[in-house]
């Protein structure tokens, strides 16, 4: 992550470079938390003040550190490339954040409250933009977030987000949820489904910060915004909390996210699928004696006059059309490793059957 992430035209991961020091000291939060309020508020406004006020004592500043080379002494030093934001997962000290803000560090300080902590990478996920630090805080240092849901969220509900941009401290925005079942490129190139679009300013340095609802449940992670200046233009993205809750457990434990898949089998490219008009994923080769082999699935073959023969080729996974192998994974990731899927498979000649098989780690 370098000073580039915030003058990208288009789509621009939310994180800030390293400007804190830029920025006009703030006060100490536990100061701003016990100010009294003043008299005439409205029962909206109350309500934001309060969740406000519990979210960031949750809310962490991250610095992503880059060694680079001294041209003075030749030595390896480490230096600011990037900050971003986060908010802590659970007692044990797990923070989370978007992949992109840790991305090329090698060091990482995470600040919570008025106290400083070296940070270690747990997992990270870059095909989702996801990561997983952890600090050596006292525990009762450590306030988690109230976990909600994304799939009940409606167009129109009012939503609030936190974070550090531009590296200032602690600094709320609010909006509503603008739109649903938005696709967001990951840092991997991958395809990140179901994203949440709100009108809520999220700018650089936003990014691994939380998007809550108005009762202070986290529905999101803010992520990216869409902006011709590379500052807020009323559309910003954050990754489901869904998504969130079911990988960071993985992250955790494995640090890594599971691959589920088929084992034994290997695809066609979508490339060479698209240039010969094939809609699905095609079935390149079966290992023998595999899971796949004993699924009764079967691959490429080659006639006795040396030409090609299609064999299976996926077009469904659970009742769900799949044209390409990001569908397909995007079932098997829905699914999960362990679990029997029926796939939809057909043949050259027309035949179409159904297939039941059970999805492996592939990593």
């Amino acid at each position: 992550m370098t000073c580039r992430h915030a003058l990208l035209v288009g789509l621009v991961f939310a994180a800030a470079t390293a400007c804190r020091a830029a920025a006009p000291p703030a006060e100490p939060e536990a100061k701003r938390a016990e100010a009294p309020l003043p008299e005439g508020l409205s029962a909206d406004e109350r309500r934001d003040i309060e969740v406000f006020r519990r979210a960031s004592a949750s809310v962490v500043f991250i610095t992503n550190y880059t060694r680079q080379l001294d041209f003075l002494s030749f030595d390896a030093v480490e230096a600011p490339a990037g900050t971003g934001s986060g908010f802590v997962w659970d007692r044990d000290g797990h923070i989370v954040t978007n992949f992109h803000v840790i991305e090329d560090g090698s060091k990482f300080l995470v600040t919570l409250g008025d106290d400083e902590y070296e940070a270690s990478v747990v997992g990270a996920a870059p095909d989702k933009d996801l990561a997983v630090l952890k600090i050596e805080a006292p525990a009762p240092q450590l306030a988690p977030l109230v976990v909600g849901r994304s799939s009940d969220l409606v167009v129109g509900q009012r939503v609030l987000a936190v974070g550090n941009p531009f590296g200032f401290d602690h600094t709320l925005t609010t909006g509503v949820v603008s739109g649903l079942g938005r696709e967001l490129r990951s840092p991997s190139g991958r395809r990140i489904r179901d994203v949440i679009q709100t009108d809520a300013a999220i700018n650089p340095g936003n990014s691994g910060g939380p998007l809550l609802d108005s009762s202070g449940r986290l529905i999101g992670i803010n992520s990216a915004i869409f902006s011709p200046s590379g500052a807020s233009a009323g559309i910003g993205f954050a990754v489901p909390i869904d998504t969130v809750s079911r990988l960071v457990p993985q992250l955790i434990r494995y640090g890594r996210i599971k691959q589920p898949g088929i084992a034994g089998a290997s695809l066609l490219s979508d490339s060479i699928a698209r240039a010969n008009g094939i809609e699905g994923v095609a079935i390149y080769q079966v290992e023998s004696g595999s899971p796949a082999d004993a699924a009764g699935l079967s691959g490429i073959t080659r006639a006795r006059s040396r030409r090609s023969r299609l064999g299976d080729v996926i077009v469904g996974v659970d009742g769900k059309r799949v044209r390409n192998q990001q569908d397909l994974y995007d079932a098997f990731e829905g699914a999960g490793v362990g679990e029997t899927v029926t796939l939809k498979v057909a043949r050259s000649s027309g035949d179409r059957r159904d297939v039941r098989v059970k999805l492996y780690d592939l990593r």
